[in-house]
């Protein structure tokens, strides 16, 4: 099993955005205060990077709020360049005349807290100078996530935002932004996503964990500095996961059992899948940081808006927010019964929509025609 499909190209350390790196399109807001966290504690040094289009009104009721996936970053619109390893993840979206008209818009798109692009996250230093926070970082929820989106909220003078929108794991922390600080959320877009993890999303991502923290360079999460990272483990849960985010109708299509060009694999060669699979792998470890990947991943097994709030119906029963709650048709791991449970439960949300996609879960990012007619239904 090759982690990386062009070895000649070396690895990186760890796929990190760091100081002294060129800082794109990227902005920063610093904390003045720790961060208190949900399971105890507190985070100190606290720093989120972003990047914003459009220019904000006066009184900042303009403001729409984008909240990434788990590998996703705040490089939302744009090419790839110094700084941004990838191209904009919702490039079709963001921008003069589309959906989110920057024109009109001011659009805003955080690297969540943990994550390992500008962000605070395990690979960043400590608070007090002692190298980085490696295995030690806390544990994170959603909510230690939003509060300090809000914060950045604070720091760019938006007291409330005429949408908030998200998508998987980006949905998780948009519902959450509506329970906690329902009078802070104008409108809300929940695609693709969930109230509680469930037990099949945890026993999925507990295996990505396992194949991470069994591979001997992880080091109990303090390799960074040495010159070794968990590329094969980070490698093989990013394969993991790629299956459930598609769908096997589209897999069956696409690849079928069809040997990669001049392998055999009566003979140690690859299957197309495979071959598309350690594509997936490869890019991932030169652009995203295993540390960050397991403590993002445990922050969404611990999702459950419901928490010390009387249940999920209590908690969604909190959201004031004009709300478009859409799944994918054919998406395995957040299955559209998930969608509804969510629209039933919120008292200002509409009958629940579908995205028709063969992509499986990944449909929430491909289909951004269908995305964008709901953002525009919700900003009319």
């Amino acid at each position: 099993m090759n982690a990386v499909p062009h070895p000649e190209v070396p690895l990186p350390p760890a796929g990190v955005w760091r100081e002294g790196d060129p800082p794109g399109r990227r902005r920063w807001h610093a904390a003045r205060k720790p961060l208190p966290l949900e399971a105890g504690g507190e985070l100190p040094g606290v720093r989120l990077a972003f990047e914003s289009w459009g220019r904000p009104d006066p009184d900042g009721a303009n403001a729409v709020l984008v909240l990434h996936a788990l590998t996703g970053d705040s490089h939302l619109a744009g090419p790839a360049g110094p700084g941004h390893p990838t191209p904009g993840w919702w490039e079709g979206l963001v921008g003069p005349g589309l959906a989110l008209d920057t024109d009109r818009w001011f659009v805003v798109a955080p690297n969540v807290l943990g994550g390992c692009q500008g962000s605070t996250g395990p690979a960043s230093a400590r608070a007090d100078g002692h190298g980085p926070w490696g295995g030690a970082f806390p544990f994170l929820t959603q909510r230690d996530q939003v509060a300090a989106e809000a914060g950045l909220a604070d720091a760019l003078g938006i007291e409330r935002w005429a949408l908030v929108v998200g998508g998987s794991m980006g949905g998780m922390r948009a519902v959450e932004w509506a329970v906690a600080h329902p009078e802070r959320v104008g409108a809300l877009l929940l695609l693709a996503t969930t109230a509680a993890a469930s037990a099949e999303q945890i026993a999925w991502t507990a295996t990505q964990l396992t194949a991470i923290r069994t591979d001997p360079d992880w080091q109990g999460g303090d390799y960074h500095g040495t010159g070794r990272a968990p590329h094969t483990g980070l490698g093989l849960a990013r394969r993991i996961a790629h299956v459930t985010y598609r769908s096997e109708p589209e897999l069956a299509i696409r690849f079928g059992r069809t040997a990669q060009r001049a392998e055999n694999p009566f003979d140690g060669g690859r299957y197309q899948v495979e071959s598309y699979l350690d594509h997936h792998a490869g890019k991932l470890v030169r652009r995203f940081d295993a540390g960050s990947y397991v403590v993002l991943s445990e922050a969404m097994n611990a999702h459950d808006v419901g928490r010390a709030r009387g249940g999920v119906r209590a908690a969604l029963g909190r959201v004031t927010a004009r709300t478009l709650v859409a799944g994918v048709d054919s998406d395995r791991l957040y299955p559209p019964g998930q969608q509804a449970e969510l629209a039933a439960l919120i008292p200002s949300a509409d009958r629940p929509r579908v995205i028709e996609s063969p992509y499986g879960h990944d449909g929430f990012l491909i289909e951004t025609e269908q995305v964008g007619t709901l953002v525009r239904e919700l900003l009319r």
